[in-house]
């Protein structure tokens, strides 16, 4: 009994020494910046003197105030509804197309591998390019796409330049979607989808009844990481309607982080904004994780 005590702990041993690096890597570079973040809201710096790292400033602790300030406010208020609404935009409509292409592409038809990669590509695409390409297409002067509504150039529209830059970020995210779907669909069992053909299920019935309840853990995956990265947006955003757009109509909450740090220099907006979207993203995903509930895991 000793012995294996002393097995397990020096495997104990062996295995924190063999984790230390990356437990510090994560405290410096990311645990202790996120503490410092919610910290700097509670703190009033006045008095300040000198620059860079000579920049002295006297603290004074204020409490919740700044807080109740700045989430309370219409414009975090704004850049959460915009958030919600590029979700919306995204997230369903990148799961149904990925899940309809990994349909298509499942099916045992001739040269069916060059459309798998060619569905998949995107997924090699980074949002950058992504927003630059259709950018270029939309350039109001020189793109093949120079969309206008009511006269206006579209990413340049109140009301549908969300729905534009949504549209780049679902074909951004297209690849990666398809990819989850497909490895989903293959590993159905082949029986079970065998066996409702054979009771006389046709194809739209046999993808309702089987196809989708079977997929459910994947489409859960795939609601639970697209819904945090559309939260996460900013690339497009900032490429394709610089300055969160007109009336800042698609100023989400990352975007609004940069602008208040960055453009503005408001450290404390900004992370008080930052810790908001944190906040916002675990809520989120705590409630994704109660509706777990409801997916079936067994096969």
């Amino acid at each position: 009994m000793a012995r294996i005590l002393k097995k397990r702990i020096r495997e104990a041993f062996l295995a924190y020494v063999l984790l230390a690096p990356s437990f510090v890597v994560f405290a410096i570079f990311v645990f202790y910046p996120f503490l410092k973040n919610i910290e700097i809201p509670f703190y009033s710096h006045t008095g300040c003197r000198g620059f860079g790292v000579n920049r002295v400033c006297a603290e004074e602790f204020v409490g919740f105030s700044v807080w109740r300030e700045i989430l309370a406010s219409n414009e975090f208020a704004h850049s959460l509804w915009v958030t919600l609404k590029f979700t919306f935009l995204t997230v369903p409509a990148g799961i149904g197309l990925g899940l309809v292409l990994a349909v298509i592409a499942h099916a045992r038809l001739r040269g069916i591998t060059i459309y798998r990669t060619i569905f998949s590509s995107t997924v090699a695409t980074s949002a950058a390019v992504a927003s630059v390409i259709f950018f270029s297409l939309m350039n109001p002067r020189a793109g093949i796409w120079r969309l206008h509504i009511d006269g206006i150039p579209i990413l340049e529209h109140p009301t549908w330049a969300l729905p534009a830059v949504a549209v780049v970020a679902t074909w951004q995210s297209l690849g990666l979607a398809f990819i989850v779907m497909s490895s989903g669909l293959q590993a159905l069992p082949d029986e079970v989808l065998e066996a409702a053909a054979i009771d006389g299920a046709g194809p739209f019935r046999r993808f309702a009844r089987v196809t989708l309840p079977l997929m459910g853990p994947i489409l859960f995956f795939a609601f639970v990481v697209g819904s945090i990265s559309a939260f996460k947006t900013f690339a497009e955003i900032d490429l394709l309607t610089p300055g969160g757009g007109t009336s800042d109509s698609t100023k989400v909450l990352a975007y609004g982080v940069y602008e208040a740090g960055f453009a503005s220099g408001d450290q404390v907006r900004a992370a008080v904004f930052a810790t908001g979207l944190f906040i916002c993203v675990l809520l989120l995903t705590l409630a994704q994780l109660r509706l777990e509930r409801r997916v079936k895991y067994a096969r």
